[in-house]
């Protein structure tokens, strides 16, 4: 089966998808503020959206106070003040840049259980306008590592990390070591994320090549849960030429440039 048309952006490389993405983010952002007077994003983590949070945080005309933000996943067991917890990234490349008018964090200190509740609870009763995520080295989406779970409506879900994820945090300097990493963590799921009115996906980097080629190749398909994108009538894959490297030239040609 072919797959749905989702909306796919091809920028030069990561400096320009992620302004590409601030820019277009905080047009939607602006939209629901105009349109509903307050705004809810989620907010994801890790090397993918370095550029995407910075552009965002600089953009004008969003009266933050009047935004709430969400988290997307946290490593469970990890405290805030790790250098590896997500907390403390979002806390220092975004929260402290903005100063929403709430952020809820997943903190991965405090009972899992306990957490998944408070912060889901709130979900469940929140219009989300915009989510800002990326795909993973095994094609995850959020932590739902492959095979994943694409039918539960549950906000959040406690996950098992697999080892590819796992070794894609080292590889990336989150970690020195595998042992390190946690072996579990909370992660919003995909139902959820699907939920959101707008979703920018943002991969970059040649390490993505496969698992954008894979999402690209395939319809809701556990083991490429990024797949799951292709059933959301508003959702944005943003690449850059590194990532593409996996692509026919044809679909590559055939991608909006990100500029």
């Amino acid at each position: 089966m072919r797959p749905p048309m989702l909306n796919k952006i091809l920028a030069a490389d990561r400096f320009e998808m992620g302004l590409w993405v601030g820019r277009n983010a905080a047009d939607s952002i602006r939209m629901a503020l105009s349109e509903f007077g307050h705004a809810n994003i989620v907010v994801a983590t890790g090397a993918s959206q370095f550029e995407v949070l910075a552009s965002l945080a600089e953009q004008p005309g969003i009266d933050w106070s009047k935004v709430t933000g969400f988290h997307l996943d946290e490593y469970v067991g990890v405290s805030p003040d790790h250098p590896a917890s997500f907390c403390k990234y979002l806390r220092e490349r975004f929260v402290e840049k903005v100063s929403p008018g709430a952020f809820h964090y997943l903190r991965g200190d405090e009972d899992p259980v306990e957490t998944m509740k408070r912060v889901g609870d709130l979900l469940r009763q929140t219009r989300i306008d915009v989510s800002l995520v990326g795909i993973g080295e095994n094609a995850h989406l959020a932590f739902n590592d492959p095979p994943a779970d694409l039918t539960t409506t549950e906000p959040y879900l406690l996950v098992d990390l697999d080892q590819r994820c796992r070794e894609q945090q080292v590889g990336e300097g989150w970690f020195s070591s595998l042992e390190e990493v946690p072996t579990q963590a909370i992660s919003m799921s995909v139902q959820q994320i699907l939920k959101s009115r707008q979703i920018f996906c943002s991969v970059p980097d040649a390490q993505k090549a496969e698992a954008v080629a894979k999402t690209l190749a395939v319809v809701n398909d556990p083991m490429v849960p990024a797949s799951a994108l292709h059933l959301h009538p508003n959702a944005t894959l943003i690449i850059d030429i590194a990532s593409s490297a996996e692509l026919d030239r044809d679909v590559r040609n055939s991608m909006e440039p990100g500029s």
